[in-house]
């Protein structure tokens, strides 16, 4: 570690103490201090381009996160090893709990607001084509498949023919707000960590994070509603149908992860199939048909 902060110029040759951070599935996170200062560096853990990772469209998004006042000060980048060098920004990481307080959801509309009214981000994302690709990679190179995946791929299509219908356009998002990515310094949120960021579908933002966090549908309709400032049945079913693409697609991530990184302790497989049989609840149950329709219609 010590070779990878002395190519650093801003922390080369200072005295330092290094601090391991928490969480991170395909990073190691260290928070590096110095005299009047203290930086988050991120080194890359595991192969990036297996998941779709690009270091330098995070590097970049990362800093227009910066500019639209919702993401840490970007200070450096080792472009050569993917090293991210951040400002350390005080203040305590959300946990699911913290998410699941309805109370906290106007707070994380309005960050979500600032990051999706920021400039446009480097590149695109889209779980669709995300999905596509990953389960490429989960057959090409023979992981593990959970049974029956490939069983739902025509209410995949069903469900991406109806978002058309209602369509808006693409804002830049974070795309991966687990609770971890959530830092509260007592006055306002922030929104970390850009590795799958892209301009995408706000609605994907917002049910991305009531899949993440396991929200009620209750609190999925206060987020939306609070986004929106009203409530608008067409963007409450349009979130709902991509926290379910997200569920679906995440799991394959999971299957990569569980097939390639052995340089993490984790146990990718199980949090994979958690999501794949939420997934499978709301892909088989009553539901679909009607969000399918409410979707597709004129608030």
């Amino acid at each position: 570690m010590d070779e990878v902060l002395d190519r650093i110029p801003l922390l080369a040759g200072l005295p330092r103490t290094v601090e391991e951070l928490p969480g991170g599935l395909t990073n190691r996170n260290y928070k590096v201090s110095v005299p009047g200062a203290a930086y988050v560096v991120r080194v890359p853990a595991s192969e990036g381009g297996l998941l779709g990772i690009d270091r330098d469209a995070e590097h970049a998004n990362s800093i227009a996160a910066e500019r639209a006042g919702v993401g840490a000060p970007v200070h450096a980048y080792l472009r050569e090893l993917g090293v991210l060098v951040v400002g350390y920004l005080p203040g305590r990481t959300f946990t699911e709990a913290d998410l699941r307080d309805s109370a906290n959801l106007p707070r994380v509309a309005e960050a979500c607001q600032r990051l999706h009214t920021g400039p446009r981000f480097s590149r695109d994302f889209d779980m669709f084509e995300i999905q596509k690709g990953y389960l490429k990679i989960v057959q090409s190179r023979n992981f593990r498949l959970p049974a029956k995946y490939r069983d739902f791929e025509p209410q995949v299509g069903q469900i991406r023919e109806a978002l058309k219908v209602q369509d808006e356009g693409t804002v830049p998002c974070n795309n991966d707000l687990l609770p971890g990515n959530f830092i509260d310094d007592g006055e306002r949120l922030w929104l970390i960590d850009y590795e799958y960021s892209g301009n995408n579908d706000a609605c994907f933002e917002l049910g991305n994070i009531w899949s993440e966090s396991d929200l009620s549908l209750e609190q999925l309709e206060e987020l939306v509603t609070a986004y929106y400032g009203r409530r608008l049945r067409n963007r409450i079913a349009r979130a709902r149908l991509l926290g379910l693409m997200s569920k679906y697609g995440w799991t394959l991530w999971a299957a990569i992860q569980d097939g390639a990184n052995e340089s993490i302790d984790f146990d990718f497989w199980s949090w994979g199939m958690e999501k794949y049989e939420r997934a499978m609840a709301e892909f088989t149950g009553p539901a679909l048909p009607v969000l399918l329709d409410e979707a597709t219609r004129p608030d």
